[in-house]
């Protein structure tokens, strides 16, 4: 299937990509493109858009807390995953203004920020993120007491 969002991705724009690829999609195709066409892009490629304004797969509000794209996925996809729902508090304390952010969120979100410096493009930017975000969800489950490896729930 095929996926598109707004181009020069940070922490959900990669953020998005992995979960994606790691719970949801077995062999997704990632479009990367200006902000304004996003929507128009989804259409003429039958492309579910995410992380940018008019998208079902975007940030939202709920009980007064702000949400980002990566749990709009999580939440329409319905991953439950005690993990996941974790390093979806790191992800969102990253790259939204939170109160509760995570002590790891900071670090993650200059990790995006440098990654998003030395990558050629956002395909780049993927590869060189993927395994960092691996890394951090093994994180996540050892220190919930959970197995480090990482299970590919979509593949």
């Amino acid at each position: 299937m095929k996926w598109v969002t707004r181009e020069k991705a940070k922490v959900d724009r990669i953020a998005c990509p992995w979960v994606i690829s790691r719970f949801v999609d077995k062999n997704p195709e990632f479009l990367f493109v200006p902000k304004d066409k996003v929507m128009e892009v989804a259409e003429k490629e039958n492309a579910i858009p995410f992380d940018t304004p008019g998208a079902e797969l975007f940030h939202f509000e709920h009980n007064g807390k702000e949400y980002v794209s990566f749990d709009a996925i999580i939440k329409k996809y319905g991953l439950t995953d005690p993990a996941l729902l974790e390093f979806a508090r790191i992800v969102r304390g990253a790259d939204a203004d939170i109160p509760d952010a995570p002590p790891e969120s900071p670090g993650l979100e200059a990790a995006a920020l440098g990654f998003r410096e030395i990558a050629k493009d956002d395909h780049e930017n993927m590869k060189l993120q993927f395994p960092f975000y691996d890394a951090m969800y093994a994180y996540v489950k050892q220190k919930m007491g959970g197995k480090a490896k990482l299970e590919h729930s979509g593949k």
